[in-house]
């Protein structure tokens, strides 16, 4: 076993997550879900969450969010301003709960944000509901 094995092999991790609360509707009208719990943002993109990652590396991130009513492909995950890799919202009717996998973006030490962006080329209406952004982080 090589020394970059060894030291590779002795690096602990532990799991962390962060939940981040939306309930946002994001469309082209405000009626177009019956969705009153819901606030309405705009046909455009979600607000900004933020989370903190306490340690100087993040590695095996992925997301998993709640959806509601998504009609079409085409909308994105968006993590530190980057767009993750893939269709990341599949359409499905009423509540789906959706695994994406962080490609194309890295999760950063200390702050961090996730944002979701609407394909303004489709009438769909949708809601993000939770998100959970889980990573594993070197034990210290």
């Amino acid at each position: 076993m090589t020394d970059e094995c060894r030291v590779m092999s002795d690096t602990r991790t532990r799991a962390n997550y962060a939940l981040l609360d939306f309930q946002e509707h994001l469309g082209e009208s405000s009626d177009g879900l019956d969705v009153p719990w819901a606030e309405f943002v705009g046909n455009h993109r979600s607000s900004t969450e933020e989370f903190t990652v306490p340690a100087e590396s993040a590695t095996e991130a992925y997301l998993e969010c709640q959806l509601f009513e998504v009609g079409s492909y085409g909308h994105e995950i968006v993590v530190n301003g980057d767009a993750l890799t893939g269709f990341d919202i599949p359409p499905a009717p009423g509540w789906q709960y959706w695994m994406d996998p962080i490609t194309g973006a890295d999760l950063e030490a200390g702050e961090n944000t996730v944002r979701f962006v609407r394909d303004a080329d489709t009438r769909d209406d949708f809601v993000v509901g939770s998100v959970v952004v889980h990573w594993k982080e070197p034990i210290e």
